[in-house]
């Protein structure tokens, strides 16, 4: 009897410890499996949380309507390349001015020039002797020639017209500057002034009022009666 009670103590003891290992295993395994959960939420939350951040970086748009130039970019911008400082400031429709300006400079400039040179030529050609050298006849009206009747007269007139193409390309150069300084000015007052705000309340009020004048001591002569003007901003 002693025998059977001791192996069912050491039975019960076994059992326990299994009952215990079990247990010990089954915690182990609830702790792993709530580790795994906590991580997948946290990955679940981090993915969560970057899309919204995208999706509000794509919904936040820049309000234009509270947006303010910086005057120093526009001047830089419209110094480096004409125009560029009236897109910063999102003035397109000045753009056809400025452009227009630019290339009808350029033109004129260029077109002067070639005139110039021809007319140079020309001129050097009728002062000299050498026949060979005529390229002046491409100005003459068809049928006219240069004897010495009238070679002094035609002399003057081609000194005449050089000189004049010369200053008109000397002036094509000094509008074309003028433009790009315009340019460059008119892109930082604009940005300037895009924080002047200038109210809706604007009137003009007129109205009768009695002017005083500390010149006289006499209260009759002092006062006199007047129109004053008042501007309400």
């Amino acid at each position: 009897m002693a025998v059977v009670a001791i192996m069912a103590g050491s039975v019960s003891a076994v059992s326990a410890q299994i009952d215990l290992k079990a247990r010990a295993d089954s915690v182990h395994q609830a702790r792993q499996q709530a580790a795994i959960l906590t991580h997948q939420d946290s990955l679940q939350l981090a993915d969560s949380d970057s899309i919204a951040t995208a999706e509000a970086g794509k919904r936040a748009k820049r309000d234009w309507s509270t947006w303010r130039p910086n005057p120093k970019r526009a001047l830089w911008l419209a110094i480096v390349l004409p125009g560029a400082g009236q897109i910063y400031n999102r003035k397109y429709w000045k753009l056809p001015i400025v452009y227009g300006g630019v290339v009808g400079c350029i033109y004129a400039m260029r077109w002067n020039n070639m005139m110039y040179k021809d007319y140079s030529q020309a001129y050097m050609d009728i002062m000299d002797n050498d026949e060979l050298t005529q390229s002046y006849n491409q100005f003459l009206h068809l049928g006219t020639k240069i004897d010495d009747s009238n070679k002094a007269q035609y002399q003057e007139i081609f000194r005449k017209r050089k000189d004049r193409y010369r200053r008109w390309r000397d002036l094509s150069v000094f509008s074309l500057i003028g433009v790009y300084a315009l340019s460059v000015v008119d892109a930082y007052v604009d940005a300037s002034l895009s924080e002047f705000d200038i109210s809706e309340d604007l009137s003009l009020r007129v109205e009768p009022a009695v002017l005083n004048s500390n010149a006289d001591r006499n209260p009759l002569k002092s006062s006199a009666i007047g129109l004053q003007c008042s501007i309400r901003f």
